[in-house]
């Protein structure tokens, strides 16, 4: 396997760093968006397996992109799987997620096992390097 491709959308570069070399070690490809229009503008031009999408982000927010990107795929077969990601830890939270068209839902700090899981249900295995 060439490595699953994974956009984090997210506009802490504490938060991208720390994600970005924990999700390294098992062999991810990954591209980082800032906030919600970045990972808009990445999507016009390539494809990925997973969106890990922050809630709260200056000039688009993550449910924001999301209803983006699902309007988008309206008419194709193929949809981008949509994992939130956020500090808030409440059922509304999850709910609202789902809601707006986000897959699945996780609650930072980042949880390598709790995303392992969570990929898991969608068929993906990761595999360490």
């Amino acid at each position: 396997m060439d490595g699953i491709t994974l956009l984090l959308v997210e506009d802490n570069v504490l938060n991208q760093k720390l994600i970005f070399l924990t999700l390294s070690k098992y062999g991810f490809n990954i591209d980082v968006a800032n906030n919600g229009k970045e990972a808009l503008d990445k999507l016009d031009s390539r494809s990925y397996d997973i969106i890990l999408m922050d809630l709260m982000m200056p000039v688009m927010d993550g449910l924001e992109a999301t209803r983006s990107i699902r309007d988008r795929e309206r008419d194709r077969a193929d949809k981008n799987i949509i994992i939130g990601l956020t500090a808030n830890t409440y059922d509304a939270d999850r709910d609202k997620c789902l809601s707006e068209g986000m897959d699945e839902y996780m609650a930072k700090p980042f949880d390598i096992e709790k995303f392992q899981e969570i990929i898991s249900s969608f068929g993906f295995e990761m595999t360490s390097v």
